[in-house]
């Protein structure tokens, strides 16, 4: 039995290190402080008794836990990222343990007022009776995911301390920089090794994924013509007018505050500007492969008839893909998310296949050439001062990688 008090103690020693990565640096990793828990870990999976430890120059770090079976199995691996999202400040996190909990709301931050409450936040509602762990109300949590990493090395150290569970060869990594896009730029798929392998980066207990948003970035800019306001006229063009006309050109009820499951969308997150110059970053995304290169070309179009209205070019947009869907490498094997599925249910885990909406490093890792379906780490509201983790959930989430090991070498047996 995984001990609860041991896993709580590895996760807040994870958490209460500040790993915040950095979307404006161009080194990797992005922040030197992802060095410190990237550091730790190496040096942790050492002592636990992992072999093949190694760290690179660019704080991607990865191990190996040997066979202990006699006959051939595929290698798999797990993975997680120790960076935290920049959307939310990750120093000094403070987390708070609430054992036992009670169903109603929990006050995170008293001078604040800050509270955490299931009347919003109705998830909380299946967790009644569990151990919650919480932020004091002043920084997210870090769950995103280093719940996953905690889970993984726990699952480890488990197989380590229990040879009777027979298994073949896995590889375990752990990357800098997810949450700026860039987790795994840098993953050398070829040293790892695995013919698969699973990130442990999703959310609610249950959470099996396979399938993810296709995403593109989008920058548009536009040019106006600044005149004194007193002389202005036919003289001035306000690119912050234009600008806007751009935006309510745009579908207005697909965007993120109106959509779900499978729904694409357009999302404005910045915006910039004067009467000269404003500029505005959008976010494309969508699971269906011909609707993501439609919303791109509705951007281009667009652009192409405020400059034809206008007479001149007034407005430039630049798209750049981001990442792609990974079910369309996913399906050729889709033995593996079988045997993540089998593995839930061994384990009275109600399966919850959904896609994703959003991305992951399984994505761009399941282009590189290493397949790699979503499994839960167990955490909620990622990124802000409401986010949480079930310890419970937490525990479920070692029990399967574990699981996951010993079916893959019961399905390649003989």
């Amino acid at each position: 039995m995984i001990s609860k008090e041991h896993i709580i103690n590895r996760f807040v020693s994870y958490v209460t290190i500040d790993t915040e990565s950095d979307p404006n640096s161009e080194t990797t990793p992005s922040t030197k402080k992802q060095w410190d828990l990237a550091k730790k870990l190496a040096e942790e999976l050492k002592s636990i008794g992992m072999q093949d430890v190694n760290i690179d120059e660019n704080a991607y770090i990865m191990a190996t836990l040997p066979s202990n079976i006699d006959y051939e199995v595929p290698t798999i691996g797990f993975i997680s990222h120790f960076d935290t999202s920049p959307d939310f400040t990750g120093a000094n996190v403070k987390p708070q343990i609430i054992e036992n909990y009670n169903g109603e709301d929990i006050v995170l931050n008293e001078a604040k007022n800050i509270v955490l409450s299931p009347d919003y936040f109705e998830d909380l509602l299946l967790y009644k009776g569990q151990t919650l762990i919480t932020t004091d109300g002043t920084t997210l949590l870090g769950a995103d995911d280093k719940a996953g990493i905690c889970e993984i090395v726990s699952a480890m150290e488990y197989l380590i301390q229990h040879p009777d569970i027979k298994h073949g060869k896995i590889r375990v990594g752990f990357t800098p920089d997810e949450e700026i896009g860039r987790g795994a730029h840098k993953f050398d798929v070829e040293k790892f090794g695995a013919d698969w392998a699973y990130t442990m980066d999703g959310s609610q207990i249950g959470e099996l994924e396979y399938e993810n948003f296709n995403a593109a970035g989008a920058v548009v800019k536009v040019k106006g013509k600044i005149v004194h306001p007193g002389y202005a006229k036919d003289k001035m063009i306000n690119s912050m007018y234009i600008a806007t006309e751009f935006i309510n050109s745009l579908p207005r009820l697909e965007t993120p505050e109106h959509t779900e499951e499978y729904q694409g969308f357009f999302h404005l997150h910045h915006i910039s500007g004067d009467v000269e110059e404003t500029t505005l970053q959008y976010i494309i995304r969508d699971h269906d492969k011909l609707h993501f290169e439609a919303r791109k070309e509705v951007m281009i179009k667009l652009t192409r008839e405020l400059n034809s209205q206008y007479g001149r070019e007034v407005i430039t947009t630049e798209i750049k893909d981001q990442y792609y869907n990974m079910r369309e490498k996913i399906e050729p094997v889709m033995h593996i998310v079988d045997i993540a599925e089998e593995a839930m249910k061994q384990l009275d885990i109600e399966p919850l296949i959904k896609a994703i909406r959003g991305g992951t490093d399984g994505s761009q890792l399941s282009y590189k050439g290493l397949p790699c379906p979503n499994i839960f780490a167990g955490g909620h509201n990622f990124h802000g001062r409401y986010e949480y983790v079930p310890v419970e959930s937490m525990i479920k989430a070692t029990e399967v990688i574990c699981k996951i090991a010993e079916l893959t070498a019961l399905k390649n047996k003989d």
